[in-house]
């Protein structure tokens, strides 16, 4: 039963809920990645309260999230058995490392606040202005602006300030020099009037100015730290609690309250949580951290870094650093790509700073010099050039990435689909070429080994325990209960299978023609093993095809057993029998040949090919290795997220591109009437403020994605 299925009421429902994630008194957090509305709510709320030893249950929709609090020891295993057995897929949360504080954002809405109320006040004043007010009044209105809007921009304008003199003191310019100038001459020109009885001043123009260029740099914040708290959900989500053994006796311990010389016990699938040594001689998977797909064997006394997982055998780790410190943070901040990851249109945003900021200061200077030649007036010539810089200001080319990536991700996390990298958007709006991992990806399987005597059935689920393979996992689920044999030696080659030595000889799990086999001292004994196709396969091909890509399917499976799925979802382009290294070739050979190739895939074999793709997706039930290789995550179960991913990231660039058309068509009619003197600072202020509105309301237009 699906967590769809559970709540019929998925429509008109409430967006919110109290927020409660991580409070204090909150043992547990929960992901909910397949909640939708409030009959959700309520089914996951009376499915935990109804266990003994809940307290309490409460669920945020927005964040996919439910806050449980429990009685002393009762874990997060019963909760999650009964939330499955409800319909709710759901997996433990790291409570220490979500919702931690952004000042930053906080700094920035303030500074916004005041802009934007110093502004409302300022231009009350300036329409009793307007209206004609005595000359007395008038002065006494200006004076009152210059109270409000000069301390409000001393403070709002802070960012742009700073920004500007750290470029100017190295040298360079940047898009915040002219944002800076501009401003300061809005206020000064403004001053002067005000002191000398002019009859013009323009604190309005200053805070609105402000005041816009504040809202696009909030949304640009927004946006990376869409990506930051991204970053932050998977690395919560993949590891919580570790085994540790003190006073000869192993507990399980929150990965947070490991101490420097611990020793943690690692079991066969499962990832070092801290850095650390190895007391034992062991193999290891480095594909998170190094995307070397190809095991690793190591010695007692290697250094084992967190986010490496363990193959073959169990491993004691005395741990040489605390989690906080460990290489896993390190690795979280690596996906942390919004920080630094800049795609295209940034860039190029970036580089047109260069130029454009030379460029209007050279044109409010002619601009200046040339009114005071033709009107012998310091006075007009200083408002004029004043115009042309505000009227120039970058505002909606500021705008033009942050308001359309900050509106998309946010479509698409609600849709599902969580981006992680900073260029994600981009590569995937390039993408011409789906390619799909087989086992795990498209499809689930189901294994049948009622057959089995109960030795053959103790040895088998000793194996696939000891395995992270979709495979392994649906036969070890299939014998879930039944007591696993003392086997020992386990190693694990990626793609071909487990082995093992009992008493009575070598043992393993492997793949077979028709399937996994079985392989005992006295023989080998296929195992029934039937896949089916994950939700949404089909309707996902069908949408691809439909829209133009080129579809192929990649697996390490027998050509038989590939061609009959590809056969049911109607995939002609099959590449069976792939290893790693051969999915990364296929990948290599096809972007020779001018593709854009988006890979999908699941598992430790895929993560090369994942790394290697223009662009890649894996889905959250995927290994840790394959999400921190991917750009983005599905979350949930289904799989028609993925045409909506490409379609929203296709809408993205053209909205970017139409944004960017905005602002030079704006340009291109507000300069010249700026240097003709048709404009004054205040009008030229509105003008830009309708530039920076029109690309704003461009970039939240849903469009046909």
């Amino acid at each position: 039963m699906s967590a769809v299925a559970a709540c019929p009421g998925c429509i008109a429902a409430p967006d919110e809920r109290p927020a409660l994630h991580a409070a204090a008194g909150a043992d547990l957090v929960l992901s909910l990645p397949g909640i939708h509305c409030a009959g959700c709510i309520g089914g996951v709320e009376r499915a935990l309260t109804a266990l003994p030893g809940v307290r309490s249950a409460r669920v945020n929709l927005s964040r996919k999230r439910v806050s449980i609090v429990t009685d002393p020891g009762l874990g997060a295993e019963m909760p999650i058995r009964a939330l499955a057995e409800a319909g709710y897929e759901a997996a433990e949360l790291d409570a220490a490392l979500l919702d931690t504080p952004d000042p930053k954002a906080r700094a920035l809405l303030a500074r916004i606040a005041v802009a934007g109320f110093a502004m409302m006040n300022v231009m009350a004043l300036s329409v009793a202005v307007w209206s004609g007010a005595s000359a007395v009044t008038q002065d006494m209105f200006h004076w009152l602006s210059a109270a409000i809007a000069l301390p409000a921009v001393t403070y709002a304008a802070q960012p742009f300030a700073v920004g500007a003199w750290t470029a100017l003191r190295a040298g360079r310019m940047n898009m915040d020099v002219p944002i800076a100038v501009a401003i300061a001459l809005a206020c000064g020109s403004s001053l002067y009037e005000t002191a000398f009885g002019g009859g013009t001043a323009w604190f309005d123009a200053a805070l609105s100015l402000t005041f816009f260029l504040l809202i696009g740099r909030w949304l640009d914040h927004r946006a990376r730290g869409r990506a930051r708290s991204a970053a932050a959900d998977l690395t919560a989500l993949e590891m919580t609690r570790a085994t540790v053994r003190r006073d000869g006796a192993d507990i399980v311990v929150p990965v947070a309250a490991l101490e420097v010389g611990d020793v943690v016990i690692l079991h066969p699938g499962s990832r070092a949580p801290v850095d650390g040594i190895a007391l034992d001689a062991a193999t290891l998977d480095r594909a998170a951290l190094t995307g070397e797909s190809l095991p690793v064997p190591i010695d007692p006394e290697a250094t084992v870094c967190a986010g490496e997982v363990v193959l073959g055998q169990p491993l004691r780790l005395r741990a040489t650093a605390r989690a906080e410190d460990s290489t896993l943070r390190r690795l979280a901040a690596l996906l942390d790509v919004a920080e630094t990851g800049r795609h295209r249109y940034s860039s190029l945003a970036d580089r047109a700073a260069a130029l454009y900021a030379p460029l209007v200061h050279l044109l409010a200077a002619a601009a200046f010099v040339g009114w005071w030649w033709h009107s012998g007036s310091a006075h007009t010539a200083l408002g004029v050039a004043t115009a042309v810089l505000i009227i120039t200001c970058p505002c909606a080319l500021g705008l033009a990435v942050p308001t359309v990536t900050t509106t998309v991700s946010g479509r698409l996390f609600k849709a599902g689909v969580l981006l992680k990298s900073g260029t994600a958007l981009e590569r995937l709006a390039e993408v011409d070429t789906v390619l799909l991992d087989k086992t795990g990806t498209l499809t689930t399987g189901r294994a049948d080994l009622s057959g089995l005597d109960p030795a053959a059935a103790g040895i088998a689920a000793a194996l696939a325990r000891a395995s992270a393979h979709p495979v392994s996992r649906a036969i070890a689920a299939a014998l879930e209960g039944v007591a696993a044999a003392e086997v020992t030696d386990l190693r694990e080659e990626p793609g071909q299978g487990i082995t093992g030595q009992t008493v009575d000889g070598p043992v393993a799990l492997t793949r077979g023609a028709d399937g996994p086999v079985l392989v005992l001292p006295t023989g080998a004994r296929p195992l029934t093993f039937a896949e089916t196709l994950r939700p949404g396969a089909a309707e996902m091909i069908g949408a691809l095809r439909a829209r133009g890509f080129a579809v192929h399917m990649v697996t390490g499976d027998t050509a038989e057993r590939a061609a009959r799925i590809a056969d049911q979802l109607g995939i002609a382009e099959v590449h069976a029998a792939a290893s790693p290294t051969d999915k990364a070739d296929l990948i290599d050979r096809l972007t020779a040949q001018g593709h854009k190739v988006l890979m999908l895939g699941d598992g430790l074999n895929d993560t090369t090919a994942l790394a290697r793709a223009h662009a890649s997706l894996s889905p959250a039930s995927a290994l840790d290795a394959a999400r921190a290789a991917s750009d983005a995550v599905l979350l949930g179960d289904g799989l028609a997220r993925v045409p909506l991913a490409l379609a929203e990231a296709r809408l993205a660039a053209r909205r970017i591109r139409q944004n960017f058309g905005l602002a030079i068509a704006y340009n291109l009619v507000a300069v010249p009437l700026a240097l003709l003197g048709l404009a004054t600072p205040l009008i030229a202020a509105v003008a830009m403020s309708s530039s920076s509105v029109t690309v704003v309301l461009n970039a939240l237009r849903r469009g046909r994605a």
